[in-house]
């Protein structure tokens, strides 16, 4: 009696065959998955922007419109994201942010430090490629 246990080679070739194609839709799904948890961090970084903006306003007669991030704010955005104040007065400011792990660029304004970037309504963090 040939009492042999094992797998053959066609089954072996059907098992990474199937797991070669659960790994080709599956990895370009994680893709845009990173990519979209970057903008929300550049969106939350700008959220945060506005708290701390209109914290240093009520404490200053302007806007902070120096470079961030800056021992003047107490605010520093997240790891990997760069951001730009624009067209800061004593009654307005906009900021831009971009991040290395993505070619899309965020932008917000509030009063009369706008449009910045890709924002064009007032208070409302908006994102473009």
């Amino acid at each position: 009696m040939n009492n042999r246990k094992g797998f053959t080679l066609i089954e072996l070739l059907i098992v990474v065959v199937i797991i070669g194609i659960l790994a080709a839709v599956a990895i370009p799904k994680f893709g845009t998955s990173k990519e979209k948890a970057i903008i929300v961090k550049m969106k939350g970084d700008l959220r945060n922007m506005i708290s701390s903006q209109e914290a240093y306003v009520s404490d200053n007669p302007s806007y902070y419109g120096g470079v961030v991030p800056s021992a003047a704010m107490t605010y520093n955005p997240s790891l990997g994201v760069s951001m730009t104040l624009v067209n800061v007065t004593a009654t307005g400011w906009g900021a831009t942010t971009t991040s290395v792990g993505t070619t899309w660029t965020c932008g917000v304004f509030v009063g009369t430090g706008g449009p910045a970037g890709p924002a064009v309504t007032e208070g409302v963090t908006t994102c473009i490629p």
